[in-house]
């Protein structure tokens, strides 16, 4: 294998664009770091990507609009969901950021909303209105951690 080591790199047209379909650090582990923006800091570039996230309408027929690393969606019940990983997590200390938005006519406002039972696997989440489970049209849920 070959090895190529440079200090500066200066492309010959001016544009500052290499194509490559596989990164990985020099480390064991294929870590990497990046430099914040700031300059002074740098950050583990595996542990600040979202890990999976989805976007959907948790109405009716439940229907993903878009997502990363989501392997399955199930309605449990009103306001009630189980999203499945495509890749698995290595444990279940990962972090799950989770968003629902309802259009409503009944004068409620707000939904609250979160994750109640998480393994590696998938994760399982609820949005509420005035005590109540409520469907939500625009549902959000990002996590944050480990991949298996």
């Amino acid at each position: 294998m070959s090895t190529i080591k440079v200090d500066t790199y200066l492309t010959r047209g001016g544009a500052s664009e290499i194509a490559i379909d596989k990164l990985k650090g020099a480390s064991s582990v294929g870590s990497m770091t990046v430099v914040g923006e700031g300059g002074s800091t740098t950050t583990n570039l595996q542990q600040g990507l979202a890990k999976m996230w989805i976007q959907f309408d948790g109405t009716g027929t439940i229907a993903t609009r878009d997502s990363f690393n989501r392997g399955g969606l199930t309605d449990n019940g009103t306001g009630n969901y189980t999203v499945t990983f495509t890749n698995n997590m290595s444990n279940n200390d990962f972090s799950v950021a989770v968003s629902m938005n309802a259009e409503n006519t009944d004068g409620g406002h707000g939904i609250y909303s979160g994750f109640y039972e998480c393994n590696t696997s998938n994760c399982k989440v609820s949005g509420r209105r005035q005590n109540a489970n409520a469907d939500t049209q625009h549902c959000g849920i990002t996590v944050h951690g480990d991949l298996a």
